[in-house]
């Protein structure tokens, strides 16, 4: 056991640290050139998409699809998950506030990544033998590429590294919060947790759709709120937290101070990283809802896809911006005896989420951060299932074969609540990094069908129908 956690954190830190952050910059780069910055250009038709579509209880969903907001919410379930919690605050302790800067950065280089996902995931779905609408990266790398093992390689890394370990993992999460918090043995939320995904992933597609068209926007407004309550209460130090994110950027030490140790390199690695792993773009997840979304038009679903990035890229800066200026407010409460405001957290992750809020709400603050990482992890955990099944359908196309893996999802979800395994994390952070590179060969060798259907004459989308 020691020699493969030994070897998963090699294999990790080559993913994360080196490998994947310039696969992933490298492709937001390349379509956000050969799209010509196509997330400036139509970001208002994105965000009029969005908005203007929300509905809490939209049109029902079928074998045939799900709407083009519920297929939105369902990829926003899957990128909103305890990485928006913890991503932060993890990248700001390591990496200084400057790592927020790069955050943003992956963000917008995402958005360009995101939209071509969702363009190919439009381009090349089908139907299984049931007459149900599927698709994603195993569809576009079979059809486009041609290339049918691959395919399953990653279809498999997909089952392994979210249906699996990555549901485990959210679970865990969640029981840790509320045992934490109000001391709820794990086993109980186990429970409540395995019911509750049972009832919503047994009702199939039209269950997932209408769930994650409800609890997308209330769980974003309700920590929202909860957030913009600790920036009023911090109002003093909104410009100041700004301004230490952009001057640490490129000059960590003038933020600081000497004694911090912390580089511009690391500002970049840690904000570039957990950027990534927070927006998902490029990481072959979110195509799978965006398959079967019912649009005319697969740029259509290319915009809205977009606004998925930017909604996980505006709670990761208010999450940041309670915690920096939490930070500096009782860094100055405590007399400036430590040598840099960052000094006055202890822990990693979520724990340093915590205590910026329980600082203004008190107790409640931990018990806020446990209720919203429920709502949070809870939706990743059917987002995540849901991109799971589109692979199980692809690999068997058995409704039998779905059936055996939404119950052994279930009773991992349950097992998970008891412990927390770090190798178990570990993996899952593999998983998830090995599952890119498949995706991102296919969005490189398919970018040509890409960027023609995008090509623009007279101002106007070239009529590009599904």
């Amino acid at each position: 056991m020691e020699f493969i956690a030994q070897l998963v954190n090699q294999v990790n830190s080559l993913l994360w640290d080196e490998l994947l952050i310039f696969l992933l910059c490298g492709t937001g780069i390349y379509y956000t050139l050969r799209l010509g910055f196509i997330q400036i250009r139509h970001f208002g038709s994105g965000f009029k998409a969005l908005f203007g579509g929300i509905s809490l209880s939209g049109a029902k969903a079928d074998k045939q699809g799900m709407s083009s907001f519920q297929a939105v919410a369902t990829a926003i379930a899957g990128q909103v998950g305890t990485g928006n919690l913890a991503g932060p605050a993890t990248a700001i302790i390591a990496g200084g506030p400057g790592a927020i800067f790069w955050m943003w950065v992956s963000s917008f280089l995402g958005m360009a990544t995101i939209y071509a996902e969702a363009m190919l995931a439009q381009k090349f779905r089908s139907k299984d033998k049931n007459g149900q609408v599927v698709g994603g990266p195993a569809y576009y790398i079979e059809k486009g590429l041609n290339c049918k093992w691959l395919a399953c390689i990653f279809s498999v890394l997909v089952i392994i590294a979210l249906g699996f370990i990555g549901n485990m993992v959210q679970s865990n999460s969640i029981a840790a919060a509320f045992n934490s918090s109000l001391g709820v043995p794990g086993w109980v939320i186990g429970i409540v947790l395995a019911v509750i995904t049972g009832v919503v992933i047994m009702g199939g597609i039209s269950s997932i759709a209408s769930f994650t068209e409800k609890v997308v926007p209330i769980k974003a407004v309700f920590y929202l709120l909860g957030t913009l309550v600790i920036l009023v209460h911090n109002a003093h130090y909104i410009l100041p937290a700004f301004k230490s994110i952009f001057v640490a950027a490129f000059n960590p030490t003038a933020v600081l101070g000497g004694g911090a140790g912390i580089a511009i390199q690391q500002a970049m690695r840690f904000g570039i990283a957990r950027g990534l792993f927070s927006n998902e773009a490029g990481m072959g997840s979110t195509p799978h809802a965006h398959a079967v979304a019912k649009v005319e038009r697969p740029e259509q679903q290319g915009y809205i896809a977009m606004m998925g990035v930017f909604v996980v890229c505006v709670i990761v800066t208010l999450t940041a911006l309670a915690i920096i200026t939490s930070g500096m407010s009782m860094w100055e409460l405590g007399g400036k005896t430590q040598t840099n405001f960052l000094g006055v957290f202890t822990g990693q992750g979520i724990a340093v989420t915590q205590q910026a809020y329980t600082y203004v709400y008190g107790y409640f603050g931990s018990l806020f951060i446990s209720v919203s990482l429920f709502f949070f992890a809870f939706s990743t955990i059917v987002g995540w299932y849901y991109y799971g099944e589109m692979n199980i359908r692809y690999l068997f196309n058995s409704q039998r074969a779905v059936r055996a893996y939404q119950l052994v999802v279930i009773a991992f979800i349950f097992i998970a609540s008891f412990f927390k395994v770090e190798l178990v994390w570990n993996m899952a952070d593999m998983f998830n990094g090995l599952m890119v590179l498949p995706n991102l060969v296919a969005l490189i060798l398919l970018s040509p069908i890409v960027i023609k259907m995008s090509k623009y004459v007279g101002g106007k989308v070239a009529e590009n129908k599904v």
